[in-house]
């Protein structure tokens, strides 16, 4: 039996694989929700706008070749040649044109689709959801991981955030403290990211010749792109706003958010029917307060991440600990590709 501590898409896929070969696994997730970082949210307008993970590109082989096999269509990001771009206060945004860039890709139908996808080839009792692990114990020949309830099995994948399981979990015996300092200074991706999204009935932006892109030095968004559906049905518009306005009010931060669309856009970006938005900050299950100021990706792919521990007792995964791409679904995808294949290879000495 294989315990899997997170159902995020490393954990999901790490099933899923695992399913395949028929090696028996449960999946334990602290949420009432599985996808981790993957969130798309469908308001009124059934326009899917994502909170969490959104793009890939064609260097992501290993993440475009599952959803090849899973049969999930994408379609390219929508890309202006000039965008809105917000220099100073005292200057109002300008329309600039950028260098062409390589495209980016979106996942038909929202990046949930994804976990829908993976779901489907499991089994009801292979997913637990609110299942916050707070201590793993490892003996000679099992392991044990206990929540409110007690799990035993030969192996445990550790497919959540490293800052989390080393701050959060009790391990005996302990860990290797290098391994335990390291991951206790792991960015979390996304975990100070503030995303937003707009959906609107009509895409006034584009009926008036306007992109759907900003960039802002003056905030408080920093970035926002057109967020229309595969099938330019559904309307949308999503970004990411300054991090620091975490501390402000609900109200405070959403009509600041609106001022300056009606800035930049003009008045129909008021029409909007629905506003979303994920503080990643005030995730539980994300984001845990750093000892040490950590820079973006820092310590992502870490080899440390990958060398045995407790005769392989003990894997670890999630996006952040892969050799290749880590803080992408890529890498996500790479290390449960990579922890299977331990995993099948381990299977008959249990």
């Amino acid at each position: 039996m294989v315990l899997i501590v997170g159902a995020g898409l490393s954990g999901l896929l790490t099933g899923y694989l695992l399913k395949k070969e028929g090696i028996p696994f449960k999946i334990l997730e602290a949420r009432d929700r599985v996808g981790g970082r993957i969130n798309t949210l469908y308001g009124p307008t059934k326009a899917p706008v994502e909170m969490g993970a959104t793009w890939f590109t064609n260097q992501h082989k290993h993440f475009i070749a599952l959803l090849a096999e899973l049969a999930i269509p994408y379609f390219e990001q929508s890309t202006d040649s000039f965008v809105f771009y917000e220099a100073a206060l005292d200057s109002p945004a300008q329309l600039v044109q950028i260098p062409s860039q390589a495209p980016s890709f979106r996942i038909s139908g929202g990046t949930s689709r994804l976990l829908s996808a993976l779901l489907q080839s499991l089994d009801e009792t292979d997913v637990l959801l609110n299942q916050s692990v707070k201590q793993i114990k490892v003996h000679k020949d099992a392991v044990q991981v206990n929540t409110e309830l007690t799990f035993n099995g030969h192996v445990v994948v550790l497919a959540l955030p490293p800052k989390l399981w080393a701050k959060r979990i009790v391990f005996d015996p302990p860990l290797p403290t290098d391994l335990m300092r390291v991951a206790r200074q792991t960015h979390t991706w996304m975990e100070d990211s503030i995303k937003i999204g707009l959906t609107y009935d009509n895409p006034f932006w584009g009926q008036a010749n306007l992109p759907g892109t900003l960039f802002s030095n003056v905030g408080p968004i920093n970035e926002l792109y057109d967020h229309s559906n595969h099938e330019k049905s559904k309307y949308a518009l999503c970004g990411f706003i300054d991090s620091s306005l975490k501390t402000k009010p609900y109200a405070a931060r959403r009509e600041s958010v609106i001022n300056q669309m009606v800035s930049v856009f003009g008045v129909k970006a008021k029409e909007f029917t629905s506003y979303e938005e994920c503080l990643w900050g005030e995730e539980e299950n994300t984001f845990e307060a750093s000892e040490v100021f950590l820079g973006p990706h820092e310590n992502n792919g870490n080899p440390i991440f990958n060398t045995p521990i407790f005769d392989g007792k003990v894997l670890i995964s999630s996006t952040e600990s892969a050799s290749e791409f880590p803080g992408y679904m890529e890498g996500a995808v790479r290390t449960a590709q990579l922890i299977a294949e331990k995993l099948k290879r381990a299977q008959h000495d249990w």
